[in-house]
């Protein structure tokens, strides 16, 4: 078969590939379904770089000369940027030998990974934060695992699979997409190993978001759909939040492969659960709740382009209810994401603002808001001006 050669042609190809319609296509990017219409057709010229690079992140390419067939430029270099700590967190992660020492009892192990996640959740720099305890949790972790036995084993490979989480985390939007797999995968081998259904099934909540960011909803939808036969929902507030929390995992994926009805229900099921759990409730470390439940619907009508509605959504959200820097951060660049696809650019510049306020690093560290201050950069007047400080502020160049 023929290699495309026009970019009109190479857009419609990944967009195939990616299995997206021109309207799901359209509306992720802030444009109609005959604006991708009339680029595949060659009526419209190749967009300026901005928006190629927001094509090229919602389609999952990695290289713009997959789309423009000229010179390369990988997107990661734009969209994504690597933490200074990352090779010391990186040479921990794949060490294959144990350190030596003593086991680390795992009343002390817990509280040490605990310690970690406040670290992460309270923060402005999270990963600056985490970075200088990651690699020595690990080893003390993993050090737990080989050494201890019976039922202390198993809650030292509950508490290495929490580990592993905050790795996947750490490395996120990081341009090294194995290290990410990696943390998941040892995740969920350290939460079966322990036969522990609430490790499963954050096992597998943080294995979700590694499929759908690959645009892998279906495998995303299976490993949510296997943990959740593990969880007893009826056996108590914990296990009642993890279920509760994997049907919010499946109601991110529908939403993503624009599946709205079955987007809804899952979300639905999630709502109830968290109401059911109160209205201040929110999971230590794993922030499900009532208030993560209703940023979380602001993600859904995003990706499913209902874009009124998300930006109503948006606008009614009570962020500050996230007891979480790293969560309010994430979910105002949602915010901005729902206003920048109804094109409110000064909306969508004030709550990337205030996402930086709240962390820096998450931000710094986002593929859309970097792509965002880039691209805001070159408007004119006190849009481009603010996001050209905020673009200084991330590390992007406008």
């Amino acid at each position: 078969m023929t290699e495309p050669t026009s970019f009109g042609a190479r857009l419609r190809a990944h967009r195939e590939r990616a299995g997206k319609t021109r309207v799901v296509l359209g509306g992720l990017v802030g444009r109609s379904a005959d604006w991708v219409k009339a680029l595949e057709s060659g009526r419209l010229l190749t967009p300026r770089l901005p928006m190629l690079l927001r094509l090229a992140e919602v389609l999952d390419v990695s290289d713009l000369a997959e789309l423009t067939g000229d010179q390369s430029l990988p997107v990661a270099s734009v969209t994504r940027a690597g933490h200074p700590g990352v090779d010391n967190v990186a040479a921990a992660m794949q060490r294959t030998t144990v350190p030596a020492g003593e086991p680390t009892p795992v009343g002390v192990l817990r509280g040490l990974v605990n310690q970690a996640w406040t670290l992460w959740h309270q923060s402005s720099t999270e990963r600056t934060a985490v970075a200088v305890v990651l690699p020595g949790l690990l080893d003390d972790a993993r050090r737990s695992v080989r050494r201890l036995e019976g039922t202390d084993r198993r809650a030292a490979l509950a508490e290495l699979a929490r580990v592993y989480h905050l790795a996947q985390l750490y490395v996120a939007h990081q341009p090294y997409p194995e290290l990410v797999w990696l943390a998941a995968d040892r995740a969920m081998g350290a939460a079966q190993d322990a036969d522990d259904p609430n490790a499963i099934a954050a096992a597998a909540w943080y294995y979700a978001h590694v499929y759908r960011s690959a645009n892998q909803v279906d495998a995303a939808e299976l490993v949510l759909v296997d943990a959740e036969r593990f969880v007893d929902r009826e056996a108590g507030a914990e296990p009642y939040a993890r279920w509760a929390q994997l049907q919010l995992g499946r109601a991110l994926g529908h939403a993503k492969a624009g599946r709205a009805g079955q987007a809804w229900r899952a979300w639905d099921a999630a709502d109830a659960a968290a109401g059911r759990l109160g209205a201040g409730y929110a999971h230590p470390w794993l922030m499900f709740g009532p208030a993560a439940c209703a940023a979380y619907a602001v993600t859904l009508e995003t990706d499913l382009c209902h874009v009124g509605e998300a930006v109503r959504r948006a606008d009614s959200t009570n962020y500050s209810a996230l007891p979480s820097r790293t969560r309010r951060a994430g979910h105002l660049i949602d915010a901005a994401r729902a206003h920048l696809l109804r094109r409110e650019e000064v909306a969508a510049v004030h709550l990337l603002g205030r996402a930086l306020r709240e962390s820096v690093d998450t931000i710094r560290h986002n593929p859309y808001s970097r792509s965002a201050a880039f691209e805001l950069s070159s408007r004119p007047g006190t849009v481009g001006e603010d996001a050209r400080e905020l673009a200084l502020a991330i590390g992007v160049e406008g």
